[in-house]
């Protein structure tokens, strides 16, 4: 089957990838002629793990070829809508320009009985406003096809989905919708053969699964970031909390692990997309819901440089700190309302000297932040400083020696405000450690600092 996909970017790029190794013949279309370009050099524009793998079999095979001409799209008999739809600029609202003009892009060239299929996140009722846009190609098959990628491991979740949603005219079991899911079964079939579950459902179901999803993941995530705010308050600790509660089968230890909090480019914006719908629909328990859950994610952020002032005795002002990730999340280049920048910048505007370091996305990073102090050598970021905050939870920061890290800082003073190191070992190695949520207090943290000095002192006597 010759497939489209239009739009390339994290989601796009990865379903053409993710189709050609089906077995289809597919043509990546983007108006970004530069990553167009790199595209088809079997070369990935972002940091995915295991894609430019897929963009190469895909180009040797000859399946996979990506361009910026709509026409080449034209004896396709399916077409994948995977444009972006940011949060617009003046409003909560998705931004669904690029969306509909890629659309209208596509209008020409739709062979007759192609099936347009959307992927992207939208607001509830964006099907019937593409359906007005379609609705002088009566022959065109619309459909619904939601993702549920994520960055780190979208080749994997393309590869072994956990669930495949079909949007179609009249739901389940109407004849409207039939052919729709005739065309998408054919598109699917190695993975419906491999037993991955199937839903079919109306287009409004299927526009809110996405974003319902995403807006529990975001409570689930931002309840436990409040449980370790109590924690803090009563001398807790929320990772022994958050164990015992991830036993209950009825609520899953997964996105229970308190830290600083989500960013990106899908999870913030889809909330406050989420929001605007609520409201739209007079929905105000949900405006509200999720209104608490943005604001208890900010506020992670905040805490962390509160207590990152604590550490300092009260004065970030002249203190030399080093910020372990730049990335929103491991094993991603993007900084997309990235927690960790958001709070280097506050960090900065406090008057600390900041430096900022990140596997892979360091150049994505100084570009955005000039007036941040970005540095590629984990070692050389280290150098000299008085407060080191663990922000993104790569693996080779989580397996850093805190001995030989020791021999690099000023202080041995270390803030993970992800709750993912071995605090023992670094306290054992002497160094002052704070996680968010693990009762740990300042005056108990620094109390065992004096102890070391007095001993070191004793012993030089």
């Amino acid at each position: 089957m010759k497939i489209s996909v239009i739009g390339c970017g994290y989601l796009g790029a990865v379903h053409a990838a993710t189709l050609a190794s089906m077995g289809h013949t597919v043509v990546g279309i983007d108006v970004d002629s530069s990553k167009v370009e790199q595209l088809n050099k079997a070369m990935a524009p972002f940091h995915e793990p295991g894609l430019d793998e897929l963009l190469k079999d895909g180009r040797t095979t000859g399946r996979l070829v990506f361009t910026t001409d709509f026409a080449a799209a034209a004896d396709a008999q399916v077409h994948f809508l995977c444009v972006g739809t940011p949060q617009s600029k003046t409003s909560d609202t998705a931004d669904l320009s690029y969306l509909m003009g890629a659309t209208k892009s596509l209008l020409p060239h739709l062979a007759k009985g192609a099936a347009v299929v959307g992927k992207s996140t939208v607001p509830v009722g964006t099907v019937e406003t593409l359906r007005a846009v379609l609705a002088r190609r009566s022959d065109v098959l619309l459909g619904w096809n939601p993702e549920f990628l994520r960055q780190g491991t979208a080749v994997k979740d393309s590869l072994v989905p956990d669930r495949l949603v079909y949007g179609v005219p009249g739901g389940k079991g109407a004849a409207a919708g039939a052919p729709v899911t005739a065309v998408l079964d054919s598109v699917y079939e190695p993975l419906i053969c491999a037993g991955i579950p199937r839903l079919v459902c109306n287009f409004a179901t299927a526009e809110l699964i996405k974003s319902a999803s995403n807006a529990f993941l975001a409570t689930k995530v931002s309840f436990i970031n409040a449980m370790a705010e109590l924690c803090d308050a009563s001398g807790a600790d929320v990772s022994e909390l958050s164990e015992a509660m991830g036993l209950d089968p009825r609520i899953g230890n997964r996105y229970l692990h308190a830290g600083l909090g989500f960013g990106g480019g899908c999870l913030p914006k889809d909330i406050r997309s989420f929001r605007a719908q609520a409201r739209e629909l007079s929905v105000p328990s949900v405006d509200e819901w999720m209104g608490l859950v943005d604001s208890v994610n900010l506020d992670q952020r905040s805490r962390a440089v509160e207590v990152a002032r604590e550490m300092c005795r009260g004065f970030l002002s002249g203190r030399t700190v080093t910020i372990l990730g730049a990335a929103f999340k491991p094993d991603t280049d993007d900084i997309r309302d990235s927690p960790a920048l958001d709070v280097a910048q506050q960090l900065a505007a406090a008057g600390a000297h900041v430096t900022v370091t990140d596997p892979k996305a360091i150049n994505n990073a100084w570009i955005r932040y000039p007036q941040i102090r970005f540095e590629a050598s984990t070692k050389r970021a280290l150098e000299g400083a008085e407060l080191v905050l663990l922000l993104t939870e790569w693996d080779e920061y989580v397996s850093l020696s805190p001995s030989e890290v020791g021999t690099l800082v000023r202080r041995r003073m270390v803030l993970d405000a992800r709750n993912v190191l071995d605090a023992e070992a670094w306290r054992s190695a002497g160094w002052t450690v704070r996680g968010l949520g693990t009762g740990a207090s300042v005056v108990a943290a620094e109390n065992g600092e004096a102890k070391r000095a007095d001993r070191k002192k004793h012993a030089a006597r």
